[in-house]
């Protein structure tokens, strides 16, 4: 079995053969012997042959064991760079033979930068072809529902994908979209709400801008002409749902309640009462905290719907559709509270002495 490493061996025995070759035609030395030449010659050539083909084939033989490898090639790396990148990753035997191919067929100057999803089954030849076409990899992102701007912006940092300064840089950036008309805020209340959480295929390189306006766009075909036609029924334009849909995202745990819960702040809105969510406070303290203390609800952040009525300034975080189409069609009734049970799921009360109980029973007030 050959081994990794085996091209030192090839590179030396073509030069033995070269040697032993010369020696056989020198006539002072050694007598022609064309039948011992001959198979010397075809000796060192399947010799020769195999380990080139050895070293050309693929790590793993098995396509039923074969792995994708995630591979970066950085800017500025040299062919012997990537060769090693490429040994260290495991989808290649040589580095050096890499090295040699590479500038034998000419593709030493065609490699690209970029991240690439290579399997150890490819031959160096697809390695090869991959890296010189720049068949870069994407990157999937999942922004959950639910995440402020903040949090997006810390998950793409996180992940390598963005620069913090240049995201926030972005945020200010002009994006000519309609639902975007009007919003004097700056920063990351700029935008809060509109970048739409989802799953999204980003290619490597991407700006900060690209990348804002990728959510901008996606908010944009979820926000269909039906939903915008229902928005103007309701008399509530779209910052406004966006608006109260953030906070029915943060408050609702489960699915199907959510349009009881977008029904109790419609409710109390429409009755002029103050919506006194948990979730505005915690927005404006930037965490979750499992109990609010009174200092936080007498913090004087016009988001405080504690202490004013009416929806907050924008939105608090970013909604998934279920919450937008909430706000939207919300369920039927006159419930004005809710309390958490502990389970995730909620107690709606139509008046407050029922809260009250309620709150006695599952909060232990």
């Amino acid at each position: 079995m050959i081994k990794i490493g085996e091209e030192s061996w090839l590179l030396s025995s073509m030069a033995k053969s070269r040697e032993v070759l010369l020696s056989f035609l020198n006539p002072y030395q050694y007598p022609l012997r064309w039948g011992a030449l001959i198979l010397l010659i075809g000796s060192i050539w399947i010799a020769v042959q195999f380990s080139i083909n050895w070293l050309m084939g693929p790590v793993c033989l098995s396509p039923g064991n074969s792995q994708i490898v995630t591979v970066n090639i950085n800017k500025g790396s040299t062919l012997v760079d990537i060769g090693e990148t490429l040994a260290d990753n495991k989808v290649i035997k040589s580095s050096r033979f890499f090295v040699h191919y590479g500038r034998l067929t000419g593709q030493d100057k065609k490699m690209q930068a970029g991240t690439y999803q290579i399997s150890n089954n490819w031959s160096m030849k697809e390695i090869v072809e991959c890296i010189s076409s720049g068949k870069v990899a994407g990157y999937r992102l999942a922004i959950p529902e639910g995440y402020t701007v903040k949090q997006i912006e810390d998950l793409l940092v996180q992940k390598g994908i963005a620069d913090r300064e240049l995201f926030q840089k972005a945020l200010g950036a002009n994006y000519p979209l309609s639902f975007l008309e009007g919003i004097s805020e700056t920063g990351y209340e700029r935008l809060e709400g509109f970048l739409f959480p989802a799953t999204y295929e980003l290619r490597p390189g991407m700006s900060e801008e690209e990348i804002i306006k990728l959510m901008l766009e996606k908010f944009q075909t979820v926000f269909t002409p039906q939903l915008q036609q229902r928005a103007d029924e309701v008399d509530l334009s779209v910052r406004e749902i966006i608006t109260l849909a953030s906070i029915v995202e943060r408050e609702a745990k489960l699915e199907e309640e959510r349009p009881q819960v977008a029904a109790v702040f419609l409710n109390r809105l429409q009755r002029g009462m103050r919506l006194e969510s948990c979730a505005t406070v915690q927005y404006i303290l930037g965490k979750q905290k499992e109990t609010l203390t009174t200092k936080d609800l007498q913090n004087p952040s016009p988001y405080n719907t504690y202490l004013h009525t009416g929806l907050p300034p924008g939105p608090i975080a970013n909604p998934g559709a279920s919450s937008i189409k909430a706000v939207l069609y919300p369920a039927d009734g006159d419930y004005l509270f809710f309390v958490a049970r502990g389970d995730g799921s909620h107690q709606f009360s139509k008046t407050f002495r029922e809260h009250q109980e309620a709150a006695r029973k599952y909060q232990k007030m």
